[in-house]
């Protein structure tokens, strides 16, 4: 093979590597956002394509007309870990209520590829008024109007929704504000990653229960009676999936079929091979396995990080946890409360009464998240893969005599 085919393999390898990273990090692409990116997802969309579904089950959908990507990671459990974040006031997570409201919106959405921002609330405060354990939506209130602005920005960020003319924010303030929206149906309808449509769930006997077990369901692994290929498959496809989406994977976490592939001379290679074809370090050890990109392309939130006043609490007390844990959570509190006073000008989110113990709790959701520390009733302990980021202090300085 000459020098030049060799150079336009390696560049191909490098473009679909760089490509999965991307979509990990961001599944709803758009064209107008990242023409770059979105250019080589189009241009190598069937590669892209065969690999998530062999590695991780999960479809890749690409439109070059309509001029977005989305990669459907579906999984067997919901996590808090990545919420979903307002535009504004600091990148809030959504509660219950912004999560309501985005739903009512979607299903809104649909009926007209045109509306206003009126058209729209009252259409939403209808549906909640006939829909059982939803409670009423009043855009009298400010807070209402807020959770509503919020759900908008959200369908806004992803395209679902295009303000023509006016600017959702004004709604914050005036009831009778003026916005006009284009309204992107196959986008909303893309919105939803679930195997299962929620349209084809039999009606719940109690409104308030739970139906995300029944929209995860991926026929594809057999139910409740797999086959020894299908349990294959699902032990491949659900490692892979974690070890994308979480910061570390540990094996006493793992199921036993996950355990067993992954200890596998085939779940082995096959775990080498996916990291290197999707441009990934791969750590192994004997607590667990983690992959690591060395361009953060894939990366949607960092750790450590001084973005936010608990980051820097966690890595501060993450190195307490390290060299001196398990802990009293009330240590973690004490600790907090000595950081608030050695740096009188630093948190002052943190000033008010319970101000440490926020802080410290805070700081500890941060660890949980990215896997570095775990909290069992009253004791927290540092997680192996805490011990990359313990300080090292070096030799004790001396003095001649």
């Amino acid at each position: 093979m000459s020098s030049l085919a060799n150079q336009l393999v390696r560049a191909e390898k490098e473009e679909i590597a760089r490509a999965i990273r991307t979509l990990l990090a961001r599944p709803f692409l758009s064209a107008h956002d990242e023409p770059a990116a979105f250019a080589v997802i189009g241009k190598r969309r069937e590669p892209l394509t065969r690999w998530f579904d062999y590695f991780c089950g999960w479809r890749l959908v690409v439109e070059p007309r309509e001029g977005y990507a989305r990669l459907v990671k579906v999984g067997p459990r919901p996590t808090a870990t990545r919420p979903a974040r307002c535009r504004r006031a600091g990148g809030a997570p959504f509660d219950r209520r912004r999560y309501t409201l985005l739903c009512l919106c979607a299903a809104e959405l649909l009926a007209s590829p045109v509306t206003t921002i009126g058209m729209l609330a009252r259409r939403v405060v209808q549906a909640a008024a006939v829909e059982p354990g939803v409670p009423a939506f009043d855009p009298v209130s400010a807070d209402e109007r807020a959770a509503f602005v919020d759900a908008l920005k959200l369908l806004e960020q992803h395209g679902a929704i295009t303000a023509a003319d006016g600017d959702t924010d004004a709604y914050l303030g005036d009831e009778d504000a003026k916005v006009l929206y284009r309204v992107d149906t196959t986008r909303v309808v893309r919105l939803l990653a679930a195997p299962v449509p929620p349209s084809r769930l039999p009606a719940p006997t109690d409104p308030t229960a739970a139906l995300t077990a029944d929209l995860t369901v991926e026929a594809r692994y057999g139910g409740g009676e797999p086959t020894e290929t299908q349990r294959a498959l699902w032990a491949r496809h659900s490692l892979l999936r974690r070890l994308l989406d979480e910061p570390v994977v540990y094996r006493d976490e793992l199921t036993p079929a996950q355990a067993a592939y992954a200890d596998s001379q085939a779940g082995r290679r096959m775990i080498r091979r996916a990291a290197e074809e999707a441009g990934f370090v791969l750590e192994e050890r004997a607590e667990g396995l983690l992959l690591v990109d060395p361009e953060a392309t894939a990366t949607d939130i960092r750790f450590p990080d001084d973005g936010s006043h608990a980051k820097v609490a966690a890595l501060l007390l993450l190195d307490l946890l390290v060299t001196a844990g398990p802990l009293a959570a009330g240590r973690l509190d004490e600790e907090a409360a000595e950081l608030l006073r050695s740096f009188p000008r630093w948190a002052g989110a943190y000033r008010s009464d319970g101000g440490a113990p926020r802080l410290a709790a805070d700081a500890l959701e941060v660890l949980a998240m990215f896997g570095l520390a775990r909290r069992t009733g009253d004791r927290v302990a540092a997680l192996p893969a805490g011990a990359r980021y313990r300080v090292d202090r070096g030799p004790a300085d001396t003095e001649d005599a």
